[in-house]
């Protein structure tokens, strides 16, 4: 996950992934799967969402690294869950979904780029100066003296009165790009949402917007506020495999080159350029920017890349609604995580220590995320047992290769089993919080849709108020599963415990997750510990599931608020109804 208990982590590159086998996963599954010597009840409870955990984090299950045996083992044990449910396959007649993926691993030595200022030629060092990628699967992608333009935020925001492109054709070129949006740097809250990061703000929008915009390629000039991490996480993400869907699989647009430039490199290019590079920062963040040519300055880089392919699956059940199936609330969390890092195991290649040392290799995952798929099936068996039965439907949707960038979410965003249209919401589940009950029920995202008033009935029946997450400049709403659900307009919730622990403060929240963001994250010791307050998971899940019984009883449509980036998708997608 990309967010976790409030505290953000660098993220790691998942290794490589081999096409996953055939699963035995039939009608006969829950006799071959792996099982929980547990007595499951209907009622959401400590004890059954703590066996699900403990079962799924095993070092049976590997790490769950998808095309490994532990994604067959998860698949077995979940299929064989919903099948004691009584729920129905959520693909038609499958569990599964099929999810294929291309890896691609440039060549750094055989790779080069330049910017060329003056008649001078200025190499970019790899991972120093600059990061470089692709996400067009072809194994050599060159661009020749493409003229660099400086597009400021590199928004286009039509609901915010904002084009950094207006009146500018960019088709060739390669635009230099800030990180974060208008009013960040500034800290002007009347720009966007000042502080608090937008979709605008996010990374991947600058590529996708100067892909629609006919860019050859875009350069995002990093810096560690606006970014809310350093040059390290830009660098280790960026090098090594890199993994994507299929062109074919993927609705978004492309560019055949993106990256990154260090602050410094860019610093230097704008004064070569005759230009001051914080005076251009503070003229972005006035209305009516105007995208400014740097010089004569040109852009040409050769990357060589190692393609592979391979595949991964989703696992989806469905209750059907009993008056209005057609309709759908979706419940989504990853079931996958960093696998077996063992050179001995072979588990998912990716050895950073060696096993048979009396070092833990394996990334068992508990809390991310076998906790978000524990609570989603959790929430799964209380529908299932409501009176009187939901009358639309609910799909329970536990997600591959989130840790590889949302590609599971983004796959099944693209090809739901029920239209994005015609579903209500969605409701994500990732690393639930193990402080023990608070007294604050954190929503990322808090603010933006409807979702929001649904849920404070229900936190304050529980003594609870809705706050928003630390570090709101981070944009963290566009680092988990929902985020795939919400660029089609579909309203996502995204809550969990917050820190201020009903009997021992907050300092005592603030320790637990310092703890676990330091010790556990994305490390070994990530794994399941019977000493858990979960006394705060189950109200989390019966809030969560509050919010989904709410609307699969009634004919509401949420939206996001006025203002928000997606409303216009919701509208538009609404509107053809």
């Amino acid at each position: 996950m990309k967010h976790t208990l409030l505290f953000a982590a660098a993220a790691l590159a998942l290794s490589a992934c081999s096409p996953a086998p055939e699963t035995s996963a039939t009608a006969d599954a829950a006799q071959a799967a792996p099982s929980a010597d547990h007595g499951f009840g209907p009622e959401i409870s400590a004890e059954d969402f703590a066996a699900h955990v403990k079962v799924l984090s095993s070092d049976e299950f590997g790490g769950r690294a998808p095309g490994t045996a532990g994604e067959q083992m998860t698949a077995d044990y979940l299929v064989a869950q919903f099948q004691r449910l009584g729920l129905k396959p959520g693909n038609g007649d499958s569990w599964f979904q099929d999810v294929a993926m291309v890896e691609t691993t440039a060549d750094e030595t055989t790779s080069s780029a330049t910017i060329t200022l003056g008649g001078q030629a200025r190499p970019l060092a790899f991972g120093t100066q600059m990061a470089l990628g692709t996400r067009t699967a072809e194994a050599e992608v060159k661009i020749d003296a493409s003229e660099l333009v400086f597009v400021g935020y590199g928004v286009n925001a039509p609901e915010a009165g904002w084009n950094d492109y207006a009146g500018l054709d960019v088709t060739g070129k390669t635009v230099v790009v800030l990180v974060n949006d208008p009013g960040f740097h500034a800290g002007d809250e009347s720009l966007f949402a000042g502080k608090k990061m937008t979709y605008y703000g996010r990374w991947t929008y600058k590529f996708e917007e100067a892909a629609r915009q006919g860019a050859a390629a875009a350069l995002i000039v990093h810096d560690d506020a606006g970014a809310g991490y350093g040059w390290d996480v830009v660098k280790n993400s960026w090098s090594g495999a890199q993994y994507d869907l299929p062109a074919s699989a993927d609705p978004e647009p492309r560019l055949p080159m993106q990256g990154w430039l260090t602050g410094d490199v860019a610093t230097q290019l704008f004064a070569d350029a005759g230009l001051d590079f914080e005076a251009m920062r503070a003229a972005a963040n006035k209305p009516g920017f105007k995208a400014v040519s740097l010089g004569d300055a040109t852009f040409s880089a050769t990357l060589n890349s190692t393609i592979k392919e391979s595949s991964s699956r989703n696992i989806l059940a469905m209750l059907p609604g009993s008056t209005r199936p057609d309709e759908a609330i979706v419940y989504t969390a990853h079931w996958d995580h960093l696998g077996d890092h063992s050179a001995t195991h072979g588990g998912d290649g990716n050895a950073v220590t060696a096993g048979g040392n009396g070092e833990d290799h394996v990334y068992n995952g508990a809390i991310d995320n076998a906790t978000g798929v524990a609570g989603v099936l959790e929430i799964a068996e209380a529908f299932t047992v409501q009176d009187p039965a939901p009358e639309r439907s609910v799909v329970f949707l536990l997600v591959t290769l989130e840790e590889s960038g949302l590609l599971g979410s983004k796959y099944y965003a693209a090809n739901p089993s029920i239209p994005l249209k015609d579903t209500v919401a969605v409701v994500n589940l990732d690393a639930m919080s193990v402080v023990g009950p608070t007294k604050d029920f954190v929503v990322i995202g808090l603010g933006n849709s409807e979702l929001d008033d649904v849920l404070r009935p229900i936190a304050e029946a529980q003594g609870r108020e809705l706050v928003e997450e630390d570090g709101v400049e981070k944009g963290f709403f566009f680092r988990s599963d929902h985020f795939s659900f919400a660029k089609y307009g579909v309203p996502a919730l995204y809550a969990k415990g917050g820190i201020d622990h009903v009997e021992l403060g907050k300092d005592y929240g603030r320790d637990v997750q310092a703890r676990y963001g330091s010790i556990a994250y994305h490390k070994p010791a990530d794994e399941f510990d019977p000493e858990w307050d979960l006394r705060g998971v189950v109200q989390d899940l019966q809030a969560l599931y509050g919010v989904g019984r709410e609307l699969a009883g009634s004919e509401a449509w949420p939206n996001y608020v006025e203002g928000n980036a997606f409303k216009a998708a919701r509208d538009a997608a609404r509107a053809g109804e």
